[in-house]
């Protein structure tokens, strides 16, 4: 089979929303390879503690490629403890200019409750617009809803949820299996 029919991986749909002096991060569970769901209990959004500051990370892409760029985040959190900004600016450099990392195929949001991130390979660590911001095969149906949804009285955690039922229902990579976590200032 040639690199080109091979159907690949998808099935990440990953929100980002600041509201209210919190940072939602929530993604789906569905893996899927070509037509076929091969898992949809996946948890793609994690909270880590590198140097003792809470960080809370979603991605998608490839597994194993995104587990490689949260190691490589942590370790840059460790080497500057509390600075997000810093380590992200830091990892997107890396996967800029690293060979090996240039391979990878992933993408990250990234949040301390303050900040929230977008890091993409092409070197671009993003801070959204309208805090919302959506990665992955159902992101753009996502952050269309999360952005809707934000001058409405709901708090970060409900319009979160809403977005991703919203993308689970256009998005055949989609689905409702939600993995969510909430982090303060």
């Amino acid at each position: 089979m040639a690199d080109n029919d091979f159907p690949g991986w998808h099935g990440t749909t990953i929100i980002g929303v600041r509201k209210g002096g919190k940072v939602v991060i929530a993604g789906d569970g569905q893996v899927s390879l070509g037509q076929t769901v091969i898992k949809g209990t996946a948890r793609k959004v994690r909270r880590i503690s590198p140097g003792g500051y809470d960080i809370v990370a979603g991605f998608a892409g490839s597994t194993a490629d995104a587990f490689t760029l949260l190691e490589r985040l942590e370790t840059k959190l460790e080497a500057t403890p509390g600075q997000l900004q810093r380590a992200s600016v830091e990892l997107a450099k890396d996967w800029r200019t690293d060979k090996y990392l240039q391979k990878l195929e992933a993408m990250l949001i990234v949040s301390d409750g303050k900040d929230l991130y977008v890091i993409t390979g092409a070197g671009d660590v993003l801070e959204p617009e309208h805090d919302v911001t959506a990665i992955g095969s159902g992101g753009n149906y996502a952050l269309a809803a999360g952005r809707a949804l934000m001058d409405t009285d709901k708090d970060a955690e409900q319009i979160a949820r809403e977005a991703m039922a919203i993308a689970a229902d256009i998005c055949v990579y989609t689905n409702g299996n939600l993995t969510v976590e909430t982090i303060s200032a």
